[in-house]
């Protein structure tokens, strides 16, 4: 008889996603609703009845169905992992996902902010409250350091070095980086923290909501939304955003790929690449200044 996956399979390679892989709590519950999506399609869960060729009907069914090619790419994504989990537990011999080619994606650029655009941002927030100085202190932060916004959400103040002007930022997967942060973002934690209320659900956590718990990821993308529409800037901006214009203005005053690469965290030099597509003025002004018969 083919072996069942129980659901309880599916929770412990939901916790082992959340406890040893430190995966945000969207990327569990993505992960979940792709797993319940895919066993829904087979209409079984025995795990020794699953071939490849059920993992390329369901992509195809996805297909049919006009996915985007992204989506397609992170539930295909998602069964690798959840299988390749599997086979650590020894409940697999062979991951059935493995071979599945994923979709070629189409390369979008990241959006940016210029310069300009980046100061009128900052200042949106108002200096005269504690929640105004808190999200001041939040998008600078943000800026400064080019982190991950599920990484701000996780900072506790144990982690923020004044003295050597840097911060400790757990990333994807548990990898702890350490990332300089500026004056002037330091100068904002320091005059919201002298407003933040007492009392504290999490007195350690370094960005707090009226509720006086952590601020959440979903939390700082309303916040920047907010700000984004009063400061008269364009729609698409997201907290993302100012991740990449941290990249992008570090490579447009002459950072070599390799640091940026460093500082935002990324485990490949070719996801640090997509920002050299991005700076056009850059590229001339090397171009200009190194090439002999410019």
């Amino acid at each position: 008889m083919p072996k069942a996956v129980s659901h309880a399979a599916v929770q412990r390679f939901l916790r082992y996603l959340s406890a040893e892989r430190n995966a945000s709590d969207y990327t569990c519950r993505d992960y979940a609703l792709d797993l319940a999506q895919f066993f829904a399609f087979l209409g079984h869960h025995r795990l020794l009845a699953i071939t490849p060729l059920d993992i390329r009907r369901f992509v195809a069914e996805l297909s049919t169905r006009q996915h985007a090619r992204r989506t397609i790419a992170r539930k295909l994504s998602c069964l690798r992992s959840f299988f390749r989990f599997l086979c650590r537990e020894g409940q697999l011999s062979h991951n059935p996902a493995q071979a599945i080619p994923t979709p070629r994606l189409e390369q979008r650029l990241p959006s940016f902010l210029d310069e300009q655009q980046v100061t009128r941002l900052l200042e949106t927030p108002p200096a005269t409250t504690w929640k105004g100085r808190r999200d001041r202190a939040l998008l600078e932060t943000l800026y400064s350091t080019g982190m991950r916004v599920s990484e701000l959400t996780g900072l506790n103040l144990d982690d923020l070095d004044e003295i050597s002007g840097t911060v400790m930022v757990r990333g994807k997967g548990k990898k702890e980086r350490l990332c300089p942060i500026g004056e002037t973002a330091l100068k904002t934690i320091r005059a919201y923290l002298v407003q933040r209320p007492n009392k504290l659900r999490v007195p350690y956590a370094i960005f707090v909501s009226q509720k006086r718990t952590r601020l959440t990821v979903r939390h700082v993308d309303r916040l920047v939304a907010r700000y984004v529409r009063l400061a008269g800037l364009p729609a698409s901006i997201s907290p993302h955003s100012l991740r990449h214009s941290f990249a992008t203005h570090l490579l447009d005053r002459g950072a070599d790929l390799r640091s940026v690469q460093e500082l935002l965290g990324h485990s490949s030099l070719s996801t640090t690449q997509i920002y050299t597509h991005v700076t056009p003025q850059r590229l001339k002004k090397v171009y200009d200044q190194a090439h002999p018969r410019a």
